[in-house]
């Protein structure tokens, strides 16, 4: 087989070391060629060439970020040439997707599975979230968790390490100056529901799609990589109700409910608008400020090395 490993050599979690013992551990076991990414979009463009390149697999060794560009560049493979496998192993802060997956934090556990599902050619096809044209692997939203992305990019490109204490901090900093009014978001979900009112909005593709250190937070926990998309909205920004919902959030069966969240799971599809620009991000890659965004389940759409 021939394999590609795309490489962020900036990614959080990834060292010189264990991207040469990443390599070399492929290489033994498959003809390998290394690209390291030099910006924002190459890992796409990266993706999107290597079905007509002839590789079967595709290892990505970078953060969420650099994963959802490649996920991004397969799903726009050449029309009647199979899609590449999809690999990961973890490099980034967070690593939400390749958790999702089952895979072991530490890179080097994480190689080995990968050499293992290879060796007993274990596989299994998993379901992507599409918002508008961008797809997303574990999370999209509009509101305040975007503009935490937002803030938090801002601080990454003036050198500074991300973590997920400066993603509490900017939390923390922006709900201090959140509007507690009536929210500007509109959900409508086909056959189902129609919500306004929203404060911010949570779409999900696995569950749980973000943590707290290493404590899961949970919005949806029957949403599953394998089903359809959960919703999860607040309309009241207020203390009590953020204390209750955040609260039973982190719970280990925590199941959450109140008469201020809107929440759905196993969802096709939903359209969200707001009645003023709102932050919107997928899968911690902030994309600006929008008015109204389409979300749709893809089942079986990518196949991973598991």
């Amino acid at each position: 087989m021939r394999a590609l490993l795309i490489v962020n050599p900036h990614a959080t979690a990834t060292t010189a070391r264990r991207r040469d013992l990443l390599a070399h551990a492929l290489a033994s076991q498959m003809k390998l060629r290394i690209a390291h990414t030099t910006g924002r979009g190459h890992a796409a463009e990266l993706g999107a060439r290597a079905a007509g390149d002839g590789f079967g697999l595709v290892v990505v060794h970078a953060g969420d970020g650099t994963v959802n560009e490649t996920v991004n560049g397969l799903m726009r493979s050449p029309v009647g040439m199979r899609r590449p496998v999809l690999a990961v192993v973890p490099g980034g802060s967070t690593n939400v997707f390749a958790r999702a997956l089952g895979l072991a934090p530490d890179p080097t556990d994480a190689t080995e599975q990968i050499l293992e599902a290879l060796s007993r050619r274990r596989t299994r096809t998993v379901s992507l979230g599409l918002a508008d044209d961008r797809y997303f692997t574990f999370n999209a939203g509009l509101g305040l968790d975007a503009d935490v992305v937002a803030e938090v990019e801002k601080q990454r490109a003036d050198g500074r390490t991300i973590s997920n204490a400066m993603h509490v901090r900017e939390l923390l900093k922006l709900y201090a100056r959140a509007d507690r009014g009536v929210g500007p978001l509109r959900l409508d979900i086909p056959g189902t529901a129609t919500a306004d009112g929203g404060q911010l909005v949570f779409v999900s593709n696995v569950s749980p799609w973000t943590y707290l250190g290493n404590r899961p937070v949970r919005t949806n926990p029957a949403t599953s990589i394998d089903g359809g998309l959960g919703v999860f909205a607040l309309r009241s920004l207020r203390i009590p109700t953020v204390l209750r919902v955040g609260t039973s959030m982190l719970r280990r069966h925590g199941d959450p409910r109140g008469r201020q969240l809107i929440r759905y799971d196993d969802v096709p599809t939903l359209t969200v608008r707001s009645t003023t620009p709102i932050g919107f991000q997928v899968d911690g890659d902030y994309l600006g400020k929008r008015t109204e965004v389409v979300f749709s389940s893809v089942p079986d759409a990518v196949t991973v090395l598991v």
